[in-house]
């Protein structure tokens, strides 16, 4: 039967009534942090409290998109989830390597070894070391695999990392996750996961909403089948609420609603708790929903884009 894995166990994708798809709960403090200290979330108590006003307002899953060895706090997401018992996935795979510090494992580590690390955490249990090391791992599993790519091209770092992504993607059926930075090239990158047999029906690209403007790539995308997480909301730097809503709309209206995600990507600055004048978890549901239906979205529409595309991409 198809499964959901959160950090507290195996679900049925029919249990997901809202869902953000990308967010960050916790960050420790480390390299993230040297490059935006906004990248530090670590108190237990103030993300129990953001999460905690998300499911009130009717929330009840979240993928946190921290992956490991990168100030991922995995016992404090199984924390989490069981004391507010809310569905939470945790992800395995990798960042930007601008967030790794010189010699870590990530640069060290063959791709046959971040095969096998991807499918211990994906199939026994996510590692868990303070300093970013493998020393040891808890009985909590990761559900998707998050990559990112920041670069023009797949350098021959990357090329390892995606390579054993895929391959893990492959061996395990678990959704692949890729940031996509302003610069880079999506269409590119789906020929490469499609050369490495990965069922392009079982990735999700995240940020096109900032990174690429060409709606013209997003619609080819959704063709091929890739699930588009967009999650610039409440983000004045990039653009208002409106654009969003425009980009949103036009996707549906070129038929591609069966593709949509959305999320906030949270950061300290964007989390209530943390920072009193951010956004908050409350903030799609409470705020940007309304503005949707404003520009014609329908609650059935909303459904599917909280909902129903979330059960079936994160259904293993």
């Amino acid at each position: 039967m198809p499964y959901v894995q959160t950090v507290s166990g195996r679900i049925s994708p029919d249990s997901i009534r809202f869902c953000h798809c990308h967010e960050h709960l916790f960050i420790r403090r480390g390299k993230s942090f040297d490059v935006n200290p906004a990248l530090c979330i670590d108190n237990y108590e103030k993300t129990l409290s953001e999460v905690r006003d998300f499911c009130l307002a009717g929330g009840t899953t979240i993928i946190d998109a921290q992956p490991v060895g990168c100030g991922r706090m995995a016992r404090e997401l199984k924390k989490l989830a069981g004391d507010l018992k809310i569905q939470l996935l945790a992800s395995t795979g990798f960042h930007k390597m601008i967030f790794y510090p010189d010699g870590h494992w990530i640069f060290s580590s063959s791709g046959q070894q971040l095969t096998e690390l991807f499918l211990h955490e994906i199939s026994t249990g996510m590692y868990d070391g303070s300093d970013g090391s493998l020393c040891r791992y808890i009985d909590a599993r990761a559900g998707i695999i998050k990559c990112a790519l920041d670069t023009a091209g797949i350098n021959a770092q990357y090329e390892k990392l995606f390579c054993a992504a895929a391959d893990a993607a492959n061996i395990t059926n678990a959704p692949l996750m890729v940031h996509i930075e302003k610069g880079s090239s999506p269409l590119a990158l789906a020929d490469y996961l499609e050369r490495k047999k990965v069922n392009l029906k079982r990735v999700i690209f995240c940020h096109m909403d900032r990174a690429c403007f060409n709606l013209d790539i997003h619609k080819e995308l959704c063709r091929r089948g890739i699930y588009l997480e967009y999650d610039t909301i409440a983000r004045p730097k990039y653009h208002d609420d409106k654009k969003e809503a425009l980009i949103f709309t036009a996707l549906i209206q070129s038929g591609f609603e069966n593709n949509l995600l959305f999320s906030l990507d949270t950061t300290r600055k964007r989390l209530k708790s943390y920072t009193p004048e951010g956004a908050g978890l409350t903030y799609i549901l409470c705020s940007f929903i309304p503005l949707l239906k404003s520009y014609g979205v329908t609650d059935r529409q909303i459904k599917k884009i909280a909902c129903e595309n979330c059960r079936r991409i994160l259904a293993i």
